[in-house]
């Protein structure tokens, strides 16, 4: 529980930074240039907030499905934060006049257009398929708590590869830096809910 509340305080000052800057990005860094719709900055706004919007479902599910303390408090965590951070993302593509959604497949801007197909609803590496999401609203108590922390793993492996690739190709500093507070708080919490599996008797999906 305590690492729960050390991720969350982290989660909830980030945020705070983040969106004291959210409405400057346009031209952070970038010498007023606004990014190009086919650039590595609109690309991760647009896939990470259809990653995250997933996130955020998952995890008020679990929390209609268990009563463990625990796990509901890192679910809201989970929603509020990456709730938070889609709602700027989005924020971004007004700023700069772009789409939010692509004719190109998810990925395209990190060179990985057909890395996932789409198959039963699963548009981006580590995204839960329809199936898995229909699973998840059908278990409860401990079976619920077992594979709401397995499938967010697998998220988070995907969402953390994701946003390295932001950045290593992204040009707005501020996106830049909000995608490696991504990686660094995905990764705690990946390491958490190793902890919580194995709590429960469970481990992380092979």
């Amino acid at each position: 529980m305590r690492q729960v509340g050390l991720i969350a305080g982290a989660a909830a000052a980030a945020l705070v930074a983040a969106g004291a800057i959210t409405y400057a990005v346009a031209g952070d860094d970038g010498g007023g240039r606004t990014p190009s719709a086919e650039s590595a900055d609109a690309g991760f706004a647009r896939d990470m907030a259809v990653h995250h919007q997933q996130a955020v479902e998952m995890s008020y599910v679990v929390r209609d499905r268990t009563k463990d303390e625990e796990v509901r408090r890192l679910a809201y965590d989970i929603a509020q934060t990456q709730a938070n951070q889609r709602g700027m993302m989005l924020g971004w593509l007004d700023l700069w006049g772009l789409p939010k959604v692509s004719s190109e497949p998810p990925m395209t801007w990190m060179d990985m257009g057909g890395m996932a197909s789409g198959k039963d609803g699963a548009l981006m590496p580590g995204m839960a398929t329809n199936s898995e999401m229909k699973k998840l609203g059908e278990l409860s108590g401990k079976q619920a708590e077992v594979f709401y922390l397995q499938l967010m793993t697998d998220h988070h492996k995907g969402g953390v590869h994701m946003a390295e690739g932001c950045v290593a190709r992204c040009q707005v500093g501020v996106e830049k830096r909000l995608a490696q507070g991504m990686v660094d708080a995905q990764q705690s919490e990946i390491s958490l809910m190793a902890d919580m599996l194995k709590e429960r008797g469970a481990a992380p999906r092979p």
